[in-house]
């Protein structure tokens, strides 16, 4: 977030709904994008939406919807385009040229927060290593782009060109990036290793962005994770010890919450916190019940699990923010979402509503050989 108002960029959202797409998908999707801006520092002053049968090669939208959103931009002082899709190199610079100003897509807008919110040096290294692989095929020679992501890209040769330069040390950039988060993965591995060895045993905390996970763990283990009302509030993980009878550790991470939509490369971009997640013993997928499309965003962190073949893991669902709903409507859907959601537990971080019988239901849903 920006510290002055002044600061503030005010952004106009752009939707496409094509055939085929459900309304109330799309209305949820640009809702998030207009949270994502938030979380990003800007301030959404407009919104332009558009039904059509394809994509226009050109301008995503249609020219003369692009035409509209020119004028649109300079009526309200915008100063920012975000379009809720990916858009091509070439419809970048197009719009560019029509409408004027930055003009951006969701990756861009997530790759952005990535940027703001990454403390960890890996997880520094991973964002920025996730930028240049979106940067490179939208090179322009107008040496707009790399202003975007600062310096340290390295030195320029003799005699060649801008486009030519910035590719060039685009590339070294990211073969250094890529060898230096390998030999940190390798360092994470051989911890891995040494934990399981001593006997720990692995519960991330996965979930859809902003179900609470961060909360859940501060309440579980008396943590202090970092929490805020925002997407992706959480990015480098977070790693707290429960002891089960015996005396054994659990260890709870915290993970990067997951989007619809979400771009492999941004997946990609958070290997530290995702490989816990593929080492998991147990996994928590932490649920905000008081979403009315809870279910679809289930269905998200599932596709993106299946996406990275993690998959077959022991599941425990777990339905945060329960003190969000009246007492009678939860009674009512309970049932229902444990049959369909199994096995499953309605808590609440914030309340501590069921927190023991949640950390019961960890230790004794963990196969009993992880503490032999």
């Amino acid at each position: 977030m920006k510290g002055k108002c002044d600061d503030i960029e005010k952004a106009i959202l752009v939707s496409l709904d094509l055939p085929g797409d459900s309304v109330d998908d799309k209305d949820i999707s640009i809702e998030e994008l207009s949270l994502l801006t938030a979380t990003a520092g800007g301030e959404v002053v407009g919104r332009i939406r558009q039904k059509s049968n394809r994509i226009n090669t050109a301008y995503f939208i249609g020219k003369g919807k692009a035409q509209e959103l020119k004028i649109a931009k300079e009526e309200m002082d915008a100063s920012l385009v975000i379009f809720d899709g990916v858009l091509s190199p070439t419809q970048v610079r197009n719009l560019e040229n029509l409408v004027g100003g930055k003009i951006i897509d969701r990756t861009a807008l997530i790759l952005d927060i990535f940027a703001q919110r990454a403390l960890s040096r890996e997880g520094r290294l991973q964002v920025e290593l996730a930028q240049l692989s979106y940067l490179l095929p939208r090179l322009t020679g107008r040496g707009t782009y790399l202003s975007r992501l600062g310096g340290g890209i390295g030195t320029r040769g003799p005699g060649e060109t801008k486009l030519e330069q910035d590719r060039r040390r685009i590339n070294q950039r990211i073969a250094t990036l890529r060898r230096e988060i390998k030999r940190l993965k390798k360092h994470r591995r051989l911890h891995r290793k040494s934990r399981k060895d001593k006997g720990f045993s692995l519960v991330p905390l996965v979930g859809y962005t902003n179900a609470g996970k961060s909360t859940l763990l501060n309440a579980l283990t008396g943590a202090k994770a970092f929490t805020e009302d925002k997407l992706f509030a959480t990015l480098d993980p977070t790693v707290r010890a429960l002891e089960n009878k015996e005396g054994k550790k659990i260890l709870l991470t915290d993970t990067v919450g997951f989007i619809r939509n979400l771009p492999r490369q941004l997946i990609d971009a958070f290997g530290a916190t995702l490989e816990e997640v593929r080492e998991a013993d147990l996994l928590l997928h932490v649920v905000d019940i008081g979403r009315d499309d809870f279910r679809e965003l289930i269905a998200s962190v599932e596709e993106i699990l299946y996406k990275l073949e993690i998959i077959g893991k022991p599941c425990l669902y777990v339905f945060n923010k329960a003190d969000m709903l009246p007492e009678d409507e939860l009674n009512i859907v309970r049932d229902k979402i444990e049959r369909e959601y199994n096995p499953a537990l309605f808590v609440s971080a914030e309340t501590r509503r069921n927190l023991a019988s949640l950390h019961e239901m960890i230790l004794n849903l963990t196969p009993e050989s992880f503490f032999q």
